[in-house]
């Protein structure tokens, strides 16, 4: 028995490391020698060529810093990215992956709009604000601790979603502020041939406040093509007060139409948590418990000393990355914002709920709702 169980964990850790059907390689590959070749593209080398980094003079950014130094001793380590300006931070040719992403902007999270292009499309396959693709929606730190998406003191984004491209890969940010903001980042990546089964990442960001079908919030939909759902993101702030998630996940697959394949059981279940987040305190009181694992979380609890309070906002991932979600044709993903009404009624609410939802498919992907306006995007 205990020889299977340490071959069961075995492979579930081969699994876990292979992302994604091999999108991105782990721990169990990183001893195997590969063709591919390493480059990353920052302020130092805006093209990510060989033996082009570093090379900035009186160009640089903090060039005043380094002036008594020269060439070679940080001369370019930010960009400054104008008020109402798009800047692109990437523009690399095919084929290979983007492996890593770190970036620690200044301004209003919600103002600043990450779109990622594959391949010379002419719509993004990833448009969201800078804040809410890496799980921290409420313009404010959340620590996350998790494998896809990790937020580190002070204010250092990081995901690792493995980014594949057969031609060109194309990353801006987009600047709605009124005033200029300030981008450190680093973008690393491998050229190397990519394989036809591979797929395309995307990130879709929506928000309704208050919710336009009381009790029922679209995370996804107009999806169709072949691929997996791989994460969820929500921002979340209540309009009741009491208990606000007893609402179910859906997923509907390739032609679901009335009922889906998929319904989770409750909000909390489905970000891998139970009965309202709550552990009792040192003073015997229930409050919510802010946690942060690799595959869930519930990072973000504000106020955090209190409990179902009208307004309170709360930020909650869970990444499918041992538990895509496949489909061969379409794609719709719903929850319920649904809560407690007298004598045990559930009781649909009018909450603010903005999402992220992560997935792979196969191109042409559908058009993009629109993103909402800078007044609709801002947090309150």
């Amino acid at each position: 028995m205990k020889t299977t169980f340490t071959l069961l964990l075995a492979l579930n850790f081969l699994h876990v490391t292979a992302m994604a059907d091999g999108l991105g390689a782990g721990l169990a590959c990183l001893d195997r020698l590969s063709p591919a070749k390493s480059r990353s593209i920052s302020p130092e080398n805006f093209t990510g060529e060989k033996g082009r980094a570093g090379m900035a003079t009186t160009n640089g950014s903090a060039w005043h810093a380094a002036r008594e130094l020269g060439q070679g001793w940080k001369v370019s380590p930010f960009v400054r990215v104008a008020a109402k300006s798009t800047f692109t931070l990437a523009d690399i040719k095919g084929p290979g992956r983007i492996q890593q992403i770190w970036m620690t902007p200044t301004g209003n999270f919600r103002r600043s709009i990450l779109r990622f292009y594959w391949d010379g499309e002419a719509e993004p396959s990833i448009e969201c604000p800078v804040g809410d693709f890496f799980a921290c929606g409420w313009g404010k730190y959340a620590q996350i601790n998790s494998l896809a998406v990790c937020v580190n003191p002070g204010s250092a984004f990081n995901c690792y979603w493995p980014m594949p491209f057969r031609k060109r890969a194309r990353v801006t940010i987009e600047n709605l502020d009124d005033k200029e903001m300030t981008v450190y980042y680093q973008i690393n990546y491998e050229v190397a041939a990519v394989p036809r089964d591979t797929a395309y990442f995307h990130a879709q960001f929506r928000r309704q406040s208050p919710l336009q079908h009381k009790g029922l919030y679209t995370i996804l939909d107009g999806v169709t093509g072949r691929g997996h759902y791989v994460g969820t993101y929500l921002a979340w702030e209540v309009h009741s007060p009491g208990w606000w998630g007893e609402g179910e996940i859906k997923f509907f697959l390739d032609g679901d139409r009335e009922f889906p394949t998929i319904a989770g059981t409750g909000t909390e279940d489905y970000f891998c948590g139970s009965y309202n987040f709550d552990t009792k305190g040192p003073d015997g009181k229930n409050r919510y418990t802010v946690f942060s694992t690799p595959y869930s979380g519930l990072a973000q609890v504000l106020p955090p000393d209190k409990v179902y309070e009208v307004g309170q906002r709360f930020g909650l991932y869970r990444w499918h990355l041992t538990d895509p979600v496949r489909f061969a044709q379409d794609l719709k993903v719903t929850i319920q914002a649904l809560g407690w009404q007298s004598e045990g009624r559930y009781l649909p609410l009018e909450d603010d709920i903005a999402s992220v939802a992560f997935w792979y498919q196969t191109e042409p992907h559908g058009k993009f709702p629109a993103l909402p306006t800078r007044a609709i995007l801002d947090v309150k």
